[in-house]
C-alpha cells in the first residue's frame, strides 16, 4: 500500500526460517576388510565417500486478487482480505493442490470491490492481507559421490593418479515443490505447477591428476 508503508511489512522474499547444511568426506578404509584383501591395495585403496544434504523449510509468497481494486495495487493486483485458513500440504491425492479446495482454493480470500467509499476503477479497497504470509513447502536435498583415486605411475619425480568419480544428485529422487499460483482471480490458483530442484541425475567420469 503506497500511503502506508506499515502495511507492507513482511518476511523478505529470500526469508528462509530454518536451514540445515551438512558436507560430508569419509575415507572408506575398504583393506581393512578380510575378504576384499584378496583384491589387492590397488582396488581397496583410495575410496571416498561424499555427502551434502539441504534441508530447509519454504520461502514466503504473497497472495494477489488479480483485480485493481484501488489502482493503486501492483500488476497482479492487490492483497484480498483473508476469510479462511488454508491447511497446506504436498501429501493430497492431487499433491500439486497445495491449498486443498482445487477449484475453490479462492474461498479462502474476499476481494473488496464495489465497496462505500472505494477508490479506483472497482471501488475498492486494500485488503488486510499481509505481504509475503505464507510459506511454501520445504525443500530437501541429499547429493552423495563416491570417489576412488588409483595411482599408477611416475611422470618425472610425480605421480600419476586415475581418479573415479559416481555422482547422484537428488539421490532418493525427492520432488521438491516450488510456490504455488497466486493470483486469486488467475490460472490455477493454488496449484503448485513447477519444482524447485532436479529429478535424481547421475554421472560418472574419469580423471587424471598429475
Amino acid at each position: 500500500q503506497p500511503w502506508s508503508p506499515g502495511a507492507e511489512e513482511g518476511p523478505s522474499t529470500f526469508d528462509i526460517a530454518h536451514v540445515f547444511s551438512l558436507s560430508l568426506i569419509q575415507d572408506l578404509p575398504l583393506d581393512r576388510i578380510s575378504w576384499l584383501r584378496p583384491m589387492g591395495r590397488k582396488f581397496t585403496s583410495g575410496w571416498q565417500f561424499l555427502n551434502i544434504t539441504t534441508l530447509a523449510s519454504g520461502s514466503p509468497f504473497s497472495v494477489f486478487s488479480g483485480v485493481q481494486q484501488t489502482g493503486a495495487g501492483s500488476a497482479g493486483g492487490d492483497r484480498p482480505d483473508q476469510i479462511g485458513t488454508p491447511e497446506f500440504s504436498t501429501r493430497r491425492t492431487v499433491r500439486e493442490d497445495y491449498f486443498g479446495r482445487g477449484p475453490d482454493n479462492g474461498s479462502f480470500f474476499h476481494i473488496p470491490i464495489g465497496v462505500p467509499g472505494g477508490t479506483g476503477p472497482n471501488q475498492g479497497r486494500f485488503g488486510t492481507l499481509g505481504r509475503n504470509t505464507f510459506r511454501g513447502p520445504a525443500f530437501h536435498n541429499f547429493d552423495v559421490a563416491l570417489i576412488k583415486d588409483t595411482e599408477f605411475a611416475r611422470r618425472g619425480g610425480e605421480m600419476l593418479t586415475l581418479q573415479f568419480r559416481a555422482e547422484f544428485f537428488n539421490v532418493f529422487n525427492l520432488v521438491n515443490f516450488g510456490l504455488p499460483a497466486n493470483i486469486v482471480r488467475g490460472s490455477g490458483f493454488g496449484f503448485i505447477n513447477r519444482t524447485a530442484g532436479t529429478s535424481r541425475q547421475i554421472q560418472f567420469c574419469l580423471k587424471l591428476i598429475y
